[in-house]
């Protein structure tokens, strides 16, 4: 039997990681996860090749459920085990969040001169889609978005900006993001958004919560 799991290690004395090939592979197992959730499973938390999982070590334990990654992930389909999309289980309990998006950001004629595009047909890519966040990380509230447009799939800058404005929306190396702080970044960007990306007092703190499927509507 073949499987996408490269590996399950220790992350501490109630968590374990699962390594994967790709992001695809990342989302599938982790939808195959939710629709049957081991007991003493806490939490499902993903990212680009990674799965970690978090346990109450009073139902459950490492041998175990490394043994159940280990089958569910080989029961996975050998072709597209995973399809990039929100993991069956999480984007349902989400309505699409539609993003306004003033398309003004300083390095749309970059991506027009990397992708042959005009501004037009850039914003008409971009805004095209159904996203979906596929994990978080980078900072508090920043959501990595699958889904993105592939003549949009560009590399970083080759030199990263000290301060990117909070609200930036921004893409690299295949995903769409937006900036929820001022924080340095080398993230190709083409807007700014004025959605409240992050607030403390709200739960869950983060708007762009993994599994939420996501538009982006131009604005002025």
């Amino acid at each position: 039997m073949t499987t996408p799991l490269r590996g399950v290690r220790r992350a501490g004395s109630t968590a374990l990681l699962a390594e994967l090939a790709d992001l695809d592979d990342v989302l599938a197992l982790r939808a195959a996860l939710e629709r049957d959730r081991p007991n003493g499973v806490r939490e499902l938390i993903a990212a680009a090749r990674t799965l970690l999982v978090t346990y109450d070590p009073a139902v459950a334990g490492h041998d175990g459920l490394s043994r159940t990654l280990a089958e569910r992930a080989g029961a996975l389909p050998a072709d597209g085990a995973g399809t990039g999309q929100a993991p069956s289980g999480q984007a349902t309990r989400h309505d699409t969040l539609v993003v306004p998006v003033r398309y003004d950001g300083p390095d749309l004629a970059d991506v027009t001169e990397l992708t042959g595009l005009t501004v037009r047909e850039v914003i008409e890519r971009h805004t095209a889609p159904l996203y979906t966040v596929a994990f978080a990380g980078f900072a508090p509230g920043f959501g990595y978005l699958t889904g993105t447009d592939p003549v949009l799939h560009l590399p970083r800058r080759s030199e990263p900006r000290t301060a990117v404005p909070s609200g930036s929306v921004a893409v690299a190396g295949g995903f769409t993001g937006v900036y929820p702080r001022s924080s340095p970044g080398g993230w190709q960007l083409l807007g700014s958004t004025d959605a409240p990306l992050w607030e403390e007092d709200r739960t869950p703190p983060a708007l762009l919560v993994p599994g939420r499927n996501v538009r982006f509507e131009e604005t002025t």
